[in-house]
């Protein structure tokens, strides 16, 4: 397959790498960094991605930026930030890409523990998690000519536990080795309309 990484110099997406690049021919795509460079925020950009990328079998989005705060210091613009970027980048990254992917493909969005698990500074982080977690479940049988989408869900990535340990304690952390498995599940497998939970 040809799998088209957005993110991929993230932990997350140098994983997911690792664990496909051995069988798939992978392109990498990132705002700063890759073989394509994107701005998630616009559609103008993933579409302008796309075109540069042209057909591929596969999306795997290892991105999305959200604001964490305490909710009483949060604003409406505050809120946008992930509204914009984590949610529709993602949403937009599907429906720009349904005519780039190849038919049977597959979308693979990325949410986070945060959608059933929160945590105090992570109210914008829930939200958008849980909102792209729904997109996928009801875009599923709307997919057209035979494409899947699935999300994964990981919890706190090892890696990342230097800067997010005084967030997440109590959390086991995953490695992102581990996480990346679920990627390869969706992307290599049959199942559509699935959150993949890695905790």
């Amino acid at each position: 397959m040809r799998i088209l990484i957005v993110g991929a110099s993230g932990i997350i997406g140098s994983a997911v790498i690792a664990e496909l690049g051995g069988r798939h021919e992978i392109v990498t795509a990132g705002r700063t960094s890759g073989e394509l460079r994107l701005d998630i925020t616009s559609a103008d950009s993933i579409r302008a991605m796309y075109e540069r990328a042209g057909r591929v079998d596969a999306v795997v989005s290892a991105t999305g930026k959200v604001k964490f705060a305490p909710m009483e210091v949060m604003t409406a613009e505050d809120y946008d930030i992930g509204l914009k970027d984590k949610l529709m980048g993602q949403v937009n990254l599907v429906l720009i890409g349904r005519n780039y992917v190849s038919e049977g493909g597959s979308f693979t969005l990325t949410t986070g523990v945060l959608d059933h698990d929160p945590i105090r500074q992570g109210s914008s982080a829930s939200m958008v998690n849980g909102a792209v977690n729904a997109f996928v479940i009801a875009a599923a049988i709307e997919m057209p000519r035979g494409q899947r989408i699935n999300a994964v869900s990981p919890g706190v990535i090892t890696e990342a536990m230097e800067g997010y340990a005084p967030f997440f304690r109590g959390f086991k952390p995953v490695p992102a080795a581990r996480a990346a498995l679920a990627y390869a599940k969706s992307v290599e497998g049959a199942q559509t309309g699935q959150v993949y939970r890695v905790i």
